[in-house]
């Protein structure tokens, strides 16, 4: 799954997406676990926001 993801940004619109992790704290566990997605470069500060 990952190799098509990279073969998606490897095209001419890919620049225009961003790969971002957020640090997100386990309400059960209390354990901080880590959230990727590849978002559009206008809805990065969105993802965060959450």
């Amino acid at each position: 799954m990952a190799k098509k993801a990279v073969a998606t940004l490897q095209k001419g619109e890919g620049r225009s997406y961003a790969k971002v992790i957020k640090m997100v704290k386990s309400p059960k566990t209390g354990a901080y676990v880590f959230q990727e997605e590849i978002v559009h470069n206008d809805k990065v500060k969105e993802f965060f926001a959450n």
